[in-house]
């Protein structure tokens, strides 16, 4: 006689199935293991480490004690695998090497000169748990050049007006320093201007020089420089900066405005920008336009240098009153932007049909930029193409806003809109393609000429010493690696730009003056790597020295791992079958 199947047996044949299933399917649970990790080291490597009163070499070892065998890593601008190699990072960035140090688990170690330039961007838990070592510098008296900004592209009759930055850190011994310094602003060793500059008690004051454009022998690219001379500091490193300048003889591109609005000086900003060569802007003094004016420095321009401004300019722009233009005789390209009768309202710009710039505007959002503010009505031309057009509200039919017309060999380009500055004020997308927009219209219009075809550019020709210069992608299309010829004093070199999918490509260099050529293509420059930086300065410790916490790690381990559960199956099955064999159940 068979007995019944009790609940004791079900409840082993039910855990022994349980441990069962989940040996099969092995799911991962995760731990905290501590001190299983081997400890990453981070060594500042920027060039404070190696500048006045620096501690690199006892950096180094330091770096080597707390690793006992395990990682280093270097940090400052980038972070890079560990060498001996002297300093070379123009910043000390720790933010980047911290959180990357915590994606790879294990304690961390950091050795430093304390002058850290992102503490803010630091998460505050990861660096209580850093073990942190601080080797300061020895105090010094530095004076140094902080800035210097002004024009990038002149023509022969402009005057240069250079915005110059300087100032002093650290402190005086004695009394001993000089309190008059000299700013002078020199071209191959060639003093072109001097002022006298006195230095303050502490932090940075600003001041201007100006030169005449016609100081430089011949247009082309020139890197000035500009000096703090009669100081006696410990760093001369930083004691000069360096600005390139192109200069052209006659302005490549003139910008009447009558009267000048918004929409005129956002387009002499992106003209200047784009076309990489010298835009004279200027504006009517009064409303027939027989007297006009500089706009950068509002003096008073002669009528007949206002004449040969027009003649000799390769692209003139008409902004205002058209009646104001009416004895203008251009011979180059003109750009037409009037005033006359606009209807107000909300007008939205559609996607381009096909035209000569068309391609240039491929990939703008048109959906999401905000619409012009006026739309004027052009007179009818079978000879145009229109370029942009719009409508109001969206709704309606739509009216011309762009017009190319090439007349008698003379490219000219007129643009009905008010309002249209909008773009670039906001920045983002809609300043993108408010860029695209003009850099199309300007290379349409100069038709291969100056400032025509250049698919990438510099985004400044200067670079601190241990930061890398810094390129964009301009033309339509994807961006592809590009080959560049670097020539300074050292020779010839070759280097290769590589975009990323942000357009934008970086080229580390040693200091020194480099005058790049494109293996294939029309970009010719000159770009220049600072000796000066930030770093050589004395910078406030901001860390200070800590044990940290005990280093954890983050593991995955799987069931099968766990041997209890094997036997939690075999003792459940082997029970099971024992009490069955005890009750006569098969």
């Amino acid at each position: 006689m068979h007995r019944r199947v009790t609940l004791g047996l079900a409840a082993l044949r039910a855990t022994g199935v349980g441990a069962l299933v989940l040996l099969i399917w092995n799911p991962a649970a995760a731990r905290l293991g501590v001190g299983d990790a081997p400890r990453l080291v981070l060594l500042d490597a920027s060039l404070s480490m190696a500048g006045r009163g620096g501690q690199w070499r006892a950096a180094l070892d330091t770096a080597r004690a707390l690793a006992h065998g395990d990682v280093i890593w270097r940090f400052g601008a980038r972070v890079t695998a560990f060498d001996t190699l002297s300093p070379e990072d123009g910043a000390t960035r720790l933010a980047p090497a911290l959180a990357a140090a915590a994606a790879r688990g294990g304690p961390v170690a950091i050795v430093t000169d304390g002058a850290i330039t992102d503490l803010a961007d630091v998460p505050r838990d990861l660096l209580q748990q850093a073990r942190i070592a601080v080797l300061p510098r020895a105090p010094f008296f530095d004076a140094f050049i902080d800035s210097v900004a002004g024009p990038t592209k002149v023509s022969a009759g402009d005057t240069i007006r250079l915005e110059v930055s300087y100032g002093v850190a650290g402190r005086r011994e004695g009394g001993s320093v000089k309190r008059e310094a000299l700013l002078t602003v020199g071209l191959a060793g060639r003093r072109l201007a001097s002022r006298p500059a006195p230095l303050p008690d502490s932090g940075v004051v600003s001041t201007e020089i100006t030169l005449p454009a016609s100081r430089f022998p011949l247009p082309g690219w020139y890197a000035l420089e500009v000096r703090l001379e009669g100081v006696s500091d410990s760093e001369p490193r930083d004691d000069a900066r360096t600005i390139v300048l192109q200069v052209s003889a006659q302005p490549s591109i003139v910008l009447l405005a009558s009267p000048p609005d918004w929409d005129t000086r956002f387009l002499a900003h992106t003209l200047e920008d784009v076309a990489r060569v010298g835009v004279k802007v200027l504006v009517a003094a009064d409303p027939g336009g027989k007297r006009w004016r500089d706009a950068a420095t509002l003096a008073a321009v002669p009528p007949g240098e206002v004449a040969r401004a027009v003649q000799g300019a390769a692209l003139l722009v008409e902004g205002g009153d058209a009646a104001t233009f009416a004895r203008v005789a251009p011979k180059g390209a003109v750009l037409l932007w009037p005033l006359g009768r606009r209807q107000e309202g909300d007008w939205y710009v559609q996607p381009p049909a096909a035209s000569p710039i068309a391609g240039g505007l491929a990939g703008v959002a048109w959906d999401s930029l905000p619409p012009i503010t006026a739309l004027g009505e052009l007179a009818p031309d079978s000879s145009a193409t229109i370029a942009l057009a719009a409508r109001l509200a969206r709704r309606g039919p739509s009216r011309p806003l762009v017009v190319l017309s090439p007349r008698g060999g003379q490219r000219r380009a007129t643009i009905a809109a008010g309002g249209l500055y909008r773009w670039a004020f906001r920045g983002g997308a809609s300043a993108e393609a408010y860029r695209a927009l003009v850099a199309g219209l300007t290379d349409w219009l100069l038709g291969g000429g100056a400032g025509s075809g250049e698919r990438f550019l510099p985004v400044t020709t200067t670079a601190a010493s241990g930061l890398p210069l810094q390129w964009r992608w301009m033309a339509a299309g994807e961006p592809r690696d590009i080959v560049l010829t670097l020539a300074s004093a050292r020779g010839l070199q070759q280097d290769t730009l590589r975009f990323d999918a942000e357009r934008r490509a970086e080229l580390w260099l040693a200091p020194g003056q480099y005058r790049y050529a494109a293996a294939e293509g029309p970009e010719r420059g000159l770009v220049v790597v600072d000796t000066s930086s930030e770093e050589w300065r004395p910078g406030p410790v901001v860390v200070a020295p800590q044990a940290g916490a005990a280093g954890k790690r983050l593991a995955s381990v799987a069931l099968r791992d766990r041997w209890w559960l094997f036997a939690v199956a075999i003792a459940a099955f082997t029970a099971e079958w024992a009490w069955r064999r005890r009750q006569g159940l098969p």
